[in-house]
């Protein structure tokens, strides 16, 4: 069985450390990238399986982001999973017309996560290993 990729992406050394400690039970290849800019780069470089996005980054915000690998055809369909401390409505909405697949707010929820990831890549590969 292939390994699934899952690139995080947030400027947080925090958030990037609790996304790591909930993924790292299951047998995920993880990569990361630092800010908006360099989340578009490496969507291309490292063909994830999903992507987890921050959303507020220097250089560019989540939101632009989204809609860069987006609007890319070799990262269109990527699953992305925004992950902010942003709940409010208005963000969601953001979120979702940037092209987000789903949200998850901080502080993350392990279980909630896990199993989006689980609905996005499909065959139990995120709770594999309950």
């Amino acid at each position: 069985m292939t390994r699934k990729k899952i690139m995080l992406v947030d400027d947080s050394n925090t958030a990037l450390l609790m996304e790591k400690a909930i993924l790292a039970k299951r047998n995920f290849v993880l990569v990361t990238a630092r800010d908006g800019e360099e989340a578009v780069a490496m969507s291309r470089a490292e063909r994830p399986d999903v992507i987890l996005m921050d959303v507020m980054m220097p250089k560019m915000n989540g939101f632009e982001a989204c809609r860069r690998i987006r609007d890319d055809p070799q990262t269109k369909d990527i699953p992305i999973i925004m992950v902010t401390t942003r709940g409010e409505m208005e963000n969601l909405e953001t979120g979702y017309a940037s092209g987000c697949s789903d949200y998850v707010t901080k502080p993350i929820n392990g279980l909630e996560l896990l199993t989006k990831l689980e609905d996005l890549l499909g065959n139990g590969e995120a709770g594999a290993a309950r």
